[in-house]
């Protein structure tokens, strides 16, 4: 069988506030095969998102030149749990619509300056009208739609506190925009990212499972496809940092290295499949809003 892709990137995104290799770097592996089918992996630690969203860029647009169809893995959310598309009142589909959202939404500035925050209150004031069901910040940033902490658990009526697959792997809640483990921040960040990269290559990119359904790929699912992007999660994945690799980076090669090994062996279009004991409402919610992560 032959393999879907022809080079794999996994993208190590931050929420950082200012530029520099903190405890919070960016990321991005290429692993990408040479003039003789070798796979040779690289890395690259941009200092702001700005960098990182212009290399990965060049990087899409190198292969497209070579030919390849890549695919594109994200260490963070692109979606959100379901019933905030609605409780935002946003039209068309709950996640093209919440892209579009936050497109519009966010400031990000070129030295990591942002407006996160803002945006998850803004969030906050539309949904509930106060602070929740986002909640963490730094005390200077603290509004009345957001406090540094969480005002109260999640309960019946109230939007979920997970996702799907993240109850499915025990993750961090998305609501949680500050301190260790938060993934909230570098979701309304890195989605806006995202979707200018689709935007750029019109219907070449597509967004799984948004776009391509929450199911089995094949070759033909991906006719006309250059860049297939999906969520990935790089703690579900044992990394031991090579000689002179870093332990951000030893986790990017990792997973880099065991999809296009899946890939190899005809097995990774089966990883996009729906587990066979999926509810019709969680299939609809995955596949309209919440997404899902590839290595659950």
């Amino acid at each position: 069988m032959a393999r879907l892709f022809n080079a794999y990137v996994i993208v190590d995104w931050s929420a950082a506030a200012k530029a520099g290799q903190g405890a919070d770097p960016i990321v991005i592996g290429v692993l990408k095969r040479d003039v003789r089918f070798r796979l040779s992996f690289e890395s690259f630690t941009p200092a702001t998102r700005a960098e990182g969203e212009k290399r990965l860029t060049a990087i899409l647009d190198d292969r497209k030149k070579h030919g390849d169809r890549v695919f594109v893995g994200f260490d963070f959310p692109l979606g959100f749990p379901r019933g905030m598309a609605e409780g935002l009142k946003l039209p068309g589909e709950a996640w093209s619509g919440t892209w579009d959202f936050l497109d519009k939404m966010v400031k990000d500035k070129a030295d990591n300056t942002n407006n996160r925050f803002g945006v998850a209150s803004e969030i906050n004031r539309r949904t509930t009208g106060g602070p929740f069901p986002f909640w963490g910040c730094p005390p200077r940033d603290t509004l009345t739609t957001l406090q540094p902490k969480r005002p109260h658990d999640h309960g019946p009526g109230d939007l979920p506190e997970f996702r799907y697959a993240d109850a499915a792997v025990k993750a961090a809640s998305i609501w949680k925009l500050y301190y260790s483990g938060s993934i909230g921040g570098q979701a309304i960040l890195g989605i806006p990212m995202v979707k200018r990269l689709k935007k750029a290559k019109g219907d070449a990119f597509k967004a799984w499972p948004f776009e391509t359904g929450w199911k089995a790929v094949a070759e033909a699912d991906l006719d006309g496809v250059d860049v297939l992007a999906a969520e990935v999660s790089l703690g579900l994945q044992p990394a031991t940092a090579q000689p002179g690799e870093s332990k951000d980076v030893a986790p990017v090669r990792a997973l880099a290295e065991r999809i296009a090994k899946l890939d190899e062996a005809g097995k990774l279009g089966a990883e996009f499949a729906t587990p066979k004991d999926a509810k019709a409402a969680v299939v609809e919610a995955v596949q309209g809003e919440e997404g899902w992560i590839l290595n659950v």
